[in-house]
């Protein structure tokens, strides 16, 4: 029997407006109809429509500025994804300790596209806090995060995704060019963490972990994030080892079976299930005010 093509069931109309929505949650201070119409190629009549009938479902509130933002029904959309998402629910216990042992702000990321997109966000409890929101994508060339995800891809899938990069310098820091990226990558993977030494974000430092699923397959991870004042290239060495052990234990919950006779876990007994804290945990998250007199990359 011949094999019947794959159906498509495109619906441009449906397309659009849901492209449209995206390029509101890419602008935390709204967009105006003659924005968006810019951004989308789309004519402004066409643009007014659509926002109009976002707007009625409330999908989209509209300020007496004429400014748009999302509304209510993206944000009841929103909690309920991440209330499906099982790496949130099974981390949760780990990342909350991990937040009580070093007392900064930790991260769950998960990639979509060509970014990692916070899902879950546990504050410090210190003074000085960084400011970033669940929902928000950051960059995966420049970020913690994003680079453990990308240096654990597939290699041919890794090479696509290079090549779509737009290698913005966002910082003096920032990673300059695919040749210096790929170097940094092959250090993330012979390291098995990797760091943000204010590349995204001056005087933020961060240092990730990546969590692998059952498959093996590396589509989340989990950070560590403080100030510069607060985080000298010396700590970030002492909370490499905690966060791995962390990263390894919520895979294991989602059915990750590490491969070979040895691994982190058996190395570092660092906690039972859910985290317990321990001498060595204790050890690896003691907080320093020096700052770094060079921002040059160390090799870790």
């Amino acid at each position: 029997m011949a094999d019947h093509p794959k159906r498509s069931y495109n619906i441009t109309a449906l397309q659009r407006g849901l492209r449209l929505l995206q390029l509101f949650s890419e602008s935390p201070r709204g967009r105006t109809a003659k924005q968006v119409a810019c951004l989308s190629g789309l004519p402004v009549s066409t643009v007014h429509r659509f926002l109009a009938n976002l707007h009625s479902t409330g999908f989209l509130n509209c300020g007496s500025d004429g400014v748009y933002h999302l509304g209510i029904a993206c944000f009841s959309i929103g909690q309920a994804a991440l209330g499906q998402l099982d790496i949130r629910r099974l981390s949760l216990p780990y990342l909350q300790e991990l937040n009580q042992q070093t007392r900064e702000t930790i991260h769950l990321t998960v990639r979509h596209g060509l970014s990692a997109v916070y899902v879950e966000k546990l504050d410090s409890p210190e003074q000085l806090r960084i400011h970033s929101r669940i929902g928000a994508g950051v960059p995966l060339y420049c970020t913690a995060v994003g680079k453990v995800m990308l240096a654990h891809m597939p290699m041919d899938e890794r090479a696509k995704v290079l090549r779509q990069l737009d290698l913005k310098k966002l910082t003096p820091n920032t990673v300059g060019s695919l040749q210096e990226l790929e170097a940094e990558l092959h250090r993330v993977r012979k390291n098995g963490y990797a760091c943000d030494l204010e590349e995204h974000e001056l005087h933020i430092r961060c240092i990730a972990a990546p969590i692998w699923d059952h498959a093996g397959g590396v589509h989340a991870s989990l950070s560590i994030t403080a100030p510069l004042v607060r985080m000298p290239v010396s700590r970030l060495r002492q909370l490499a080892p905690l966060i791995q052990v962390v990263g390894l234990q919520i895979s294991r919950e989602l059915g990750y079976q590490a491969t070979g006779t040895t691994t982190l876990t058996d190395r570092l007994p660092l906690v039972r299930s859910p985290l317990g804290r321990s001498s060595m945990g204790r050890s690896l998250v003691g907080k320093s005010g020096a700052s770094e007199a060079s921002l040059a990359k160390p090799v870790f």
